[in-house]
């Protein structure tokens, strides 16, 4: 029997073809470039309002709160982390404190209150849209303008505040003047003027809830309390969600109010984190800028991160329909 045919494997020749020699050639299309060039050009506005009002401040912030600076506020010497180890004493300490007190005061108040308010109007009652334009009435007011009529209203002689309480047999409350008294009081006012807002965003969220699922609910015996806590609250998580981010932003950042009822006083009772900042900037004639920019970078690490406690916490419970 012969022996099997020996195989002899041929030396691989140049000219065979390899996977990077098929390898398919990748040819700029000239329409995809003037596309991208195009979506970069309409890109352009936004970029250059980024830079000038968001990335240029926030650069020169960091820049200034590691930098001393002379008596016309220009920056001199650099100092590192001397203005942030300043920020380790008692008084910042009481600062924060105040803020996150004046904070908690303005947010649930307002969020939870302006909650009750829509479920109330929910009922099938006459006039209910006359009554939503007056609660959402707070929302055309400026923070200027409430200000000052809540500053008559706590007026200890002519007061609205202080009449009603004597009209019950109650002595009349120095509103702004109490160290005890004068935060609640500026955070009442802020509950007020942010009230019409929250009732707008959540009687919106109510709308377009499916009446298709109220009724059914309704059909399976959900009334009153059983129906808001079972259907419209968890329908309604995302506007509560959304408007408990929000508030926490605007409390942290508001300004107007204190600057107008109590200047910060008494005692430093009313000084949140915004107002200290001023001080050290502009009040009095002050430019500390140096431990004002150290200030303003504290308070933009307090905002993100409350804002990224209140996605990882509260979010998980929100119903996205």
């Amino acid at each position: 029997m012969p022996p099997p045919p020996t195989v002899v494997n041929a030396p691989p020749d140049d000219r065979t073809p390899t996977a990077d020699s098929v390898r398919p050639t990748v040819r700029r299309d000239p329409a995809r470039r003037i596309e991208t060039g195009l979506g970069w050009l309409l890109l352009l506005p936004s970029v250059v309002v980024f830079g000038l009002f968001v990335f240029w401040p926030l650069g020169r912030t960091l820049y200034l709160s590691v930098h001393g600076n002379d008596l016309f506020g220009a920056p001199s010497v650099y100092v590192g982390a001397e203005h942030y180890r300043e920020m380790l004493s008692a008084e910042f300490g009481r600062v924060l404190v105040t803020t996150g007190l004046f904070t908690l005061f303005s947010v649930l108040p307002a969020v939870l209150g302006a909650l009750v308010v829509v479920l109330l109007l929910e009922a099938r009652i006459r006039g209910v849209r006359v009554l939503r334009t007056a609660f959402a009435l707070p929302f055309a007011f400026s923070v200027a303008t409430a200000s000052v009529v809540f500053a008559i209203i706590y007026n200890p002689a002519i007061g609205v505040a202080n009449g009603l309480l004597g009209s019950v047999g109650i002595d009349r409350v120095n509103w702004l003047t109490d160290p005890s008294i004068a935060l609640p009081a500026v955070a009442a006012a802020t509950v007020w003027m942010n009230f019409g807002y929250n009732v707008l965003v959540l009687s919106a969220g109510v709308a377009a809830i499916s009446p298709e699922v109220v009724e059914a609910a309704r059909l399976d015996g959900a009334t009153g309390w059983r129906l808001a806590s079972r259907i419209t609250i968890p329908l309604l998580s995302p506007q509560l969600f959304f408007l408990i981010v929000v508030s926490t932003i605007h409390a942290l950042q508001s300004f107007g109010q204190i600057h107008i009822l109590t200047k910060g006083g008494p005692d430093q009772a009313t000084t949140t984190l915004v107002y200290s900042i001023y001080e050290k900037a502009f009040a009095f004639g002050s430019s500390d800028f140096g431990s004002a920019s150290a200030q303003a970078v504290v308070l933009l690490v307090v905002m993100l991160g409350c804002t990224a406690v209140q996605f990882g916490v509260l979010e998980r419970r929100v119903h996205y329909r």
